[in-house]
């Protein structure tokens, strides 16, 4: 009983000792304080990839919408969709009867113009013969006939050449191949109407070159003057994976269109007809070796419906400053904006901080 005693006695002064001074650690607190601690980086600058990799889509090196030059109506069609062509070949007939009462019309004014002329010229022959006998013809009447028989061979000439301009409008009545190629559209029957309309007009037919293809890349205005136009460009067709091609670039607009990019094209042959316009492809458009760009975590951008920015850091406060993107990796995005290598930035930003605001 006495060894209970004290055992009770000792276990009641060890809780004692354990419930004094000392206190459970405070776990929060250091949470409170890694939650605020902001975590920083810096503005990199590094030589830009090798290439960029850029959509691109094909187009026929050559396309023409045939339209009628005059009114008229679909006589014989000779092609179809699909159907392969050689320059120069007829591809259909129009009909106008009108044409053929203007062109008769017109040679009857042509020949009548000329009689006169033929007419006039005689007279003034025998007048110039006559006049060699002093006294029996006056100047004036030679000069009179002069005038008239000059007037007469203009009206004359004038006539010849409407009937040739008739004659070049019945001409419009058969169109013909531009160049080789194939027929994409055929939008007309025999019988249809047919008028000369506008370039939004849907046309008779329309004409592709696809034995050799324009490959068009845009290339963003941020990149344009590192573009290395020497370098082959390699590209493959989302339609055909796998099968990479190599081409140089063709040719550069060296402009900018409404996008704010410059159009580069890569002439591609088409040797066995598999490719097809509009078919697109992933190109790899070479970079000049010694360009650098500025690069930031994936993180640090802040996007909106309004803008893109990141955060910079300038003694303690934040400053936010407008970017536009570039190439991005897994990890690290080109920016360009008023940055210099070395910038401090937010690592990981929001749009819940603001302007001014003190960063830790």
């Amino acid at each position: 009983m006495k060894y209970k005693i004290i055992l009770l006695a000792a276990i009641t002064g060890l809780f004692a000792a354990c419930s004094g001074d000392q206190k459970p650690a405070d776990l929060t607190n250091n949470k409170k304080q890694s939650e605020n601690k902001t975590q920083l980086s810096t503005v990199a600058e590094k030589a830009l990839s090798s290439y960029a990799r850029l959509p691109g889509q094909l187009v026929p090196f050559d396309e023409v919408n045939l339209f009628p030059k005059i009114n008229g109506f679909v006589k014989q069609l000779f092609v179809d969709r699909g159907s392969i062509v050689k320059k120069g070949q007829l591809l259909m007939i129009l009909e106008a009867p009108e044409m053929e009462s203007q062109l008769q019309a017109a040679n009857s004014r042509y020949l009548q113009a000329r009689e006169n002329a033929v007419a006039s010229k005689e007279k003034y022959q025998r007048l110039k013969e006559a006049a060699m006998e002093p006294g029996s013809v006056s100047s004036l009447e030679i000069d009179n006939a002069l005038s008239k028989m000059k007037a007469d061979e203009a009206m004359a000439s004038s006539e010849r050449s409407n009937v040739e301009a008739v004659r070049t409008m019945q001409g419009y009545l058969k169109i013909y191949a531009s160049f080789d190629g194939m027929i994409v559209q055929r939008n007309v029957s025999p019988g249809a109407l047919v008028s000369p309309g506008k370039a939004t007009d849907q046309p008779m037919l329309m004409l592709q070159d696809v034995h050799k293809m324009r490959l068009v890349v845009d290339i963003p205005e941020n990149y344009v003057d590192k573009v290395d136009l020497k370098q082959p460009v390699s590209f493959i067709f989302n339609a055909m994976p796998g099968q990479e091609q190599t081409a140089k670039i063709s040719r550069s607009a060296n402009a900018l269109g409404s996008m704010r990019q410059e159009a580069i094209e890569i002439d591609v042959l088409n040797k066995d007809g598999q490719l097809k316009p509009g078919m697109y492809a992933e190109a790899k458009i070479p970079m000049l070796s010694g360009a650098k760009s500025l690069l930031v975590p994936n993180s640090a951008i802040v996007r909106s419906t309004e803008r893109e920015y990141i955060i910079l850091v300038k003694d303690g406060k934040a400053a936010l400053v407008d970017i536009k993107e570039g190439l991005a990796s897994h990890d690290s995005t080109e920016v360009f904006g008023n940055l210099k290598a070395g910038d401090h930035i937010l690592t990981t930003a929001n749009d819940e901080i603001k302007e001014g605001a003190a960063v830790n």
